[in-house]
C-alpha cells in the first residue's frame, strides 16, 4: 500500500553544461587581437586539451565563443554558413559591423531556447580601425576596446581594465595615457592574462591561440617580424591580413 504522505519526485533535465575556458579580445588603432585557451572541461574532468574557441570568419573578422561547447560549435557553423551565402550573393565579404548585427539577430531569434555561449567578435572596420564587439547569449551587444569572457573572466577583465583602460592608474606628471597601445604590448598583455588565469583557475590551460587581424595599410606588421610561432592564415592578397600565434600553457 502506497503511503499518502510520500512526496512526488521531480525529474529535471538540463540541456546545458559549462565547458570552461576563457576568451578575450583587444582592439588597437589598426589591429585587433582575439585569443582563447584550448582546454575543454566539465567539472573536474578534462574532456580534451585541444578544443579551439577562436575561429576566423573572414579576413576582416574573427569570432571567439565560450560556454557550452556544443552550442558554440553549432553557432559558429551557422554564422559561417550565413556569411558564405552573403559572399555568393554580393561577391564580397560582409563588413564586421554587419556581422555583429547578424550575430545579434541570430542570438535573439533563439532567445526562448538560447545558444548558451558568450561571443566576442574582433576585426577591422571599413575605416581601418580595430573593433571588438561583445555579446551575451540572447543578443545584447556593444562595441568595446577590450573584453574577456568565460571561466576566468573575473580574473582577466580587471587586469584588462587596468592595462587597456588605465583604470586605477595615475599618469606621470606632464604625460597622458596613450589612446591605443602598440601590438607588441597588447600581445604581452594577452599572454600575461592567460598565464595568470592558468595559475589560478583549473578550467583554463593547455594551449593559447591568438588571432591577429591587421588592416591592409597597417605599419604594425613589423611587430610580428621575429615573433615565434607566427602563421599567416589570410585568404586573399589584397585586403586585411590575419595571423595566428600559438603558445603553450600549463597542463596541470
Amino acid at each position: 500500500m502506497v503511503s499518502m504522505t510520500q512526496q512526488p519526485h521531480q525529474q529535471a533535465f538540463n540541456p546545458y553544461t559549462e565547458n570552461g575556458g576563457t576568451i578575450l579580445a583587444i582592439a588597437g588603432a589598426d589591429f585587433t587581437v582575439i585569443a582563447g585557451d584550448t582546454r575543454q572541461s566539465e567539472g573536474y574532468n578534462i574532456q580534451t586539451r585541444y578544443a579551439p574557441k577562436v575561429f576566423k570568419l573572414t579576413d576582416k573578422a574573427v569570432l571567439a565563443v565560450n560556454g557550452f561547447a556544443a552550442d558554440g560549435n553549432m553557432f559558429v557553423k551557422k554564422v559561417k554558413q550565413r556569411l558564405e551565402w552573403y559572399r555568393h550573393a554580393h561577391a564580397k565579404d560582409m563588413p564586421i559591423r554587419s556581422i555583429a548585427r547578424l550575430i545579434q539577430t541570430m542570438l535573439y531569434a533563439r532567445r526562448f531556447f538560447p545558444y548558451y555561449v558568450y561571443n566576442i567578435l574582433g576585426g577591422i572596420e571599413e575605416d581601418g580601425t580595430g573593433a571588438v564587439y561583445s555579446f551575451d547569449p540572447v543578443g545584447s551587444y556593444e562595441r568595446e576596446a577590450c573584453r574577456a569572457a568565460g571561466a576566468a573572466q573575473a580574473l582577466v577583465q580587471p587586469f584588462l581594465d587596468n592595462q587597456i583602460y588605465f583604470k586605477n592608474q595615475t599618469p606621470a606628471p606632464g604625460t597622458v595615457f596613450p589612446q591605443h597601445l602598440p601590438l607588441a604590448t597588447v600581445l604581452s598583455i594577452v599572454i600575461d592574462s592567460f598565464t595568470g588565469a592558468t595559475e589560478r583557475h583549473i578550467e583554463v590551460g593547455d594551449g593559447l591561440e591568438m588571432y591577429i587581424v591587421l588592416s591592409n595599410s597597417s605599419p604594425t606588421l613589423q611587430d610580428l617580424q621575429g615573433l615565434r610561432g607566427v602563421e599567416e592564415v589570410t585568404s586573399t592578397n589584397d585586403g586585411e591580413r590575419v595571423f595566428i600565434v600559438r603558445r603553450e600553457l600549463k597542463k596541470d
